[in-house]
């Protein structure tokens, strides 16, 4: 069911425990709304047991880290998922354990799960969704929440630089700002990477495929992983660098799972290619989606779609 930001707040007094969720392989945005909602929550419901679930992605420790969470926890408690757009997705499968869920996401709404869901595509990252929430229910932010969701915030629209960037998005961003923490030191921590990621970058560009139609793809194999000693988490670092190049328009980074099948991460400079994506296993936002792919043949399948979305006019 549909919901408002009042429903969610009278979801968060009703219950004592709130636990928190988001999607596997988090990025910044998807570990500043979890964190900051849970920042939110402890501060103006002192009372209540928030925690915090999922992997712990050990190069964005800078974040934040998740809590012990165990099956009793669940017990009546009131499960939120940020950032997560389908169930397959969320990470910690015993989101189902509680006694009510609710979806707060910027994604298509392509799987409507949870009892309430809250989605805005408008928003350019479910932290600005939760700084919004915040503003709105006149809830009180600490420094602490108020970095987290900047930093997600960010994150999601590669400092202001995509087009997701809204008049909305600059002004919760502004609003945020006027807490006290050192917004200049998440830019550089964003902007930064170990001299590992900068190797595998210069494979990307290096082996990069570049069409005539502006659609380029890279395969990034096991093999090069661990040459260059980088988990499938790091090496999403790499996704926007074919977009530095001037006549790429479109690109898709194939990279290779221990498995066998393929994580697709595509992106485009003005192209839709959120299509491709759903056509094959994933989805996603008109610009940056997320695909899978079982082998080498449906890799070219999918650069010839990408081909053929950048021929349009």
């Amino acid at each position: 069911m549909i919901t408002t930001f009042e429903t969610i707040l009278d979801k968060i007094k009703a219950h004592q425990t709130i636990i928190i969720h988001r999607h596997q392989n988090p990025d910044p945005d998807a570990l500043g709304s979890q964190a900051g909602l849970k920042e939110i929550i402890a501060q103006n419901f002192p009372d209540k047991k928030v925690l915090m679930t999922g992997f712990d992605e050990p190069s964005l420790a800078w974040i934040s880290q998740m809590d012990q969470v165990t099956d009793k926890d669940y017990k009546e408690a009131l499960v939120i998922i940020t950032d997560t757009a389908n169930r397959p997705r969320i990470d910690d499968e015993r989101y189902t354990l509680g006694q009510c869920l609710i979806k707060i996401d910027h994604h298509p709404n392509d799987d409507v799960y949870g009892d309430f869901y809250y989605v805005d595509t408008s928003a350019s990252s479910a932290s600005e969704i939760i700084a919004d929430f915040a503003f709105s229910q006149n809830l009180t932010l600490s420094d602490k929440a108020a970095k987290l969701l900047y930093t997600g915030i960010v994150g999601d629209t590669g400092r202001f630089l995509y087009a997701s960037t809204t008049s909305k998005t600059l002004s919760i961003a502004s609003q945020l700002r006027h807490f006290e923490f050192d917004f200049a030191a998440i830019s550089r921590q964003m902007d930064s990477f170990p001299l590992k990621i900068a190797k595998l970058q210069s494979y990307v560009f290096e082996h990069l495929t570049i069409d005539e139609s502006g659609a380029a793809y890279v395969l990034v194999s096991q093999e090069t992983l661990k040459h260059f000693d980088v988990t499938l988490a790091e090496s999403s670092a790499i996704v926007c660098a074919p977009g530095k190049i001037d006549n790429v328009q479109a690109w898709a980074i194939f990279v290779e799972l221990t498995d066998g099948n393929y994580r697709v991460r595509m992106r485009s400079k003005e192209k839709i290619i959120n299509g491709i994506a759903k056509r094959h296993g994933g989805g996603g936002h008109p610009l940056a989606s997320g695909a899978n792919s079982a082998n080498l043949e449906e890799n070219q399948a999918i650069f010839r779609e990408l081909i053929a979305v950048c021929q349009e006019i």
